[in-house]
């Protein structure tokens, strides 16, 4: 019996293991967003941050991609090399720039509604790239349009949306500095920069499932995207960034949010989404994105004491229900692969039984003619 339960167990944990990693995924990034705001407001560099967390992230993966990869990798073309390097381009060294130069010329809200606008853009390019498999005609290609849009509508909701405030029930357990750095406010340029990161996010995702299939590596692959993106990433905080002492951090908040961005971040959860891409595509990952909203939302309110709002739970509610209809759509598309797999198998083998049928007679009478 228990032999019995072990076994299905184990079943359902392959089954939903891309699901529980993505959730894993999205708790890892809850904790950044609390971290690297406590670093912030103690006053490292943003830039200087992204490019410290890669450099640390590459050298955590350098020796696990080296000797666990070193019979799987394929050789490195100049081809190949130019794509890994746009690869980084679009998820380190512009992106992260931009997401946070975003930041100082807008807010934190309007910032967090657009990010969250990424699993849908994700969803469209894929859809136009024959990446994703969509029939609207069938329920379930219907569920992964209508999950996509309810997810968007739940997570515009949390960050647009107020309502009244949910009363705190306990003091804090937890206080961060705001720190005293003003704010320049250019809506413009903070916008179009958001919007520009957005899409560069998006279509790093996309990439990522191509370079998949000619590196299929992803030990390496993490590797070389966090010492590229922060290479990058160096040469871009250099031009804006000209007071040496922003490149020195301390042994406090700074160093520590380095270290759980380059070893959780840039490391684990880099070589956890190459590894779902590769399982179950760029929308698969990108729609677990709402779900550290919510997290952050509820770790904000039970724990630093910060304010919730009706918009908030309601908006979670909406997410989780969209998020839901989305993974049935998507396990449909893994319910046709196997059907069509195990199709092709059993075609296969009824071929090879009827050419046989075909040899085996033609034997017999060759044989029976070699008889004295």
């Amino acid at each position: 019996m228990a032999l019995t339960n072990g076994s299905s167990l184990q079943s359902i944990y392959r089954k939903f293991k891309p699901q529980l990693l993505m959730v894993l995924v999205q708790i890892g990034y809850t904790f950044l967003y609390f971290i690297a705001e406590a670093s912030f407001n103690h006053g490292m560099n943003p830039h200087v941050y992204i490019t410290y967390r890669h450099i640390v992230g590459g050298v955590l993966m350098l020796p696990f991609a080296y000797f666990l990869e070193r019979k799987v990798r394929p050789k490195l073309t100049v081809a190949l090399m130019l794509e890994i390097f746009v690869l980084s381009l679009l998820g380190v060294g512009l992106t992260l720039n931009m997401y946070f130069a975003s930041l100082r010329y807008t807010s934190p809200t309007f910032v967090a509604s657009m990010v969250n606008t990424i699993a849908s853009l994700t969803f469209v390019i894929a859809v136009v790239l024959r990446l994703e498999v969509l029939d609207i005609r069938h329920p379930r290609g219907m569920a992964k349009v209508l999950g996509t849009l309810i997810s968007l509508a739940g997570a515009m909701t949390m960050t647009l949306y107020k309502g009244s405030l949910v009363r705190n029930l306990w003091q804090p357990l937890i206080r961060i500095d705001q720190g005293s750095a003003a704010t320049h406010e250019n809506w413009l340029k903070g916008s179009l920069l958001t919007v520009a990161s957005c899409i560069t996010w998006s279509i790093w995702y996309i990439m990522q499932a191509f370079t998949l299939k000619r590196y299929p590596a992803q030990l390496s692959l993490t590797a070389w995207m966090s010492f590229i993106g922060g290479a990058q990433s160096a040469v871009f905080t250099v031009i804006i960034e000209h007071k040496r002492a922003a490149w020195t951090i301390g042994f406090n908040i700074d160093f520590w949010s380095t270290i759980y961005g380059g070893i959780v971040v840039s490391g684990l959860i880099v070589f956890i989404q190459l590894w779902c891409t590769e399982e179950r595509g760029p929308v698969f990952v990108t729609v677990f994105n709402p779900l550290s909203t919510i997290l952050v939302a509820i770790l904000g309110y039970f724990v630093l004491g910060e304010k919730l709002y009706m918009g908030s739970i309601l908006g979670a509610i909406i997410v989780i229900l969209g998020l839901y209809m989305l993974l049935w759509g998507k396990d449909g598309d893994q319910q046709a692969v196997h059907s069509n797999s195990q199709e092709q198998t059993y075609l296969t083998s009824k071929e090879q039984k009827e050419n046989n049928k075909l040899i085996l007679p033609s034997a017999l009478k060759e044989g029976s003619q070699c008889e004295p």
